[in-house]
């Protein structure tokens, strides 16, 4: 079976993703975001848009959302995806890294297995303000009305939490739900 993409955007946890998904026995590649998209298209069955600084930093992560692949988005790669596909994305007003509870409103797809509300770990330095035509809001928060969105007829999702890390809880649930979703 052909690996998952973790796309390297220069983030803190992009190798924490990398290893999460190796944990859970899922053949997993990272490989860096200037890429070409043919060979991400040759080479695995679906992608993760990890985080990075800046919106600026992204490569040819663009390039690979039109490649029929499954995606999912990850802080920056999140926003990116709202941004490359219409939507619309601007400063959070509450900053940097903590804590918060999140609301979920679609247990489908790639929140599969989640309760009612789940406590993450987020950056709101940047966020998602709207989500992309044809997309559903699938969580929300008291900061942030898109905290994880998503488009089930292109398998492309994006959350504004980091389920790789430890203070979120079963993150791993969003990543098998991934591999899940990318063998359909």
């Amino acid at each position: 079976m052909l690996p998952l993409f973790v796309i390297n955007n220069f983030g803190q946890f992009n190798h924490l993703i990398h290893r999460m998904l190796r944990d859970l026995d899922i053949e997993v590649k990272m490989i860096p975001n200037t890429t070409s998209p043919s060979e991400v298209a040759e080479g695995c069955r679906g992608i993760i848009l990890g985080g990075g600084p800046s919106i600026d930093r992204i490569g040819r992560c663009p390039d690979y959302l039109e490649l029929d692949l499954p995606v999912l988005g990850i802080c920056l790669g999140h926003q990116l995806i709202a941004q490359s596909l219409g939507g619309e994305i601007g400063s959070g007003e509450s900053g940097g890294y903590g804590g918060l509870d999140v609301t979920i409103r679609n247990h489908g797809s790639i929140l599969t297995g989640y309760p009612d509300t789940i406590h993450v770990w987020a950056s709101h330095a940047d966020e998602v303000k709207r989500p992309p035509e044809g997309f559903e809001i699938l969580a929300t928060s008291s900061i942030c009305k898109v905290e994880a969105m998503g488009c089930d007829e292109k398998r492309i999702y994006g959350l504004q939490w980091h389920p790789e890390v430890s203070h979120t809880e079963n993150g791993h649930l969003i990543y098998e739900n991934f591999s899940r979703i990318c063998t359909e």
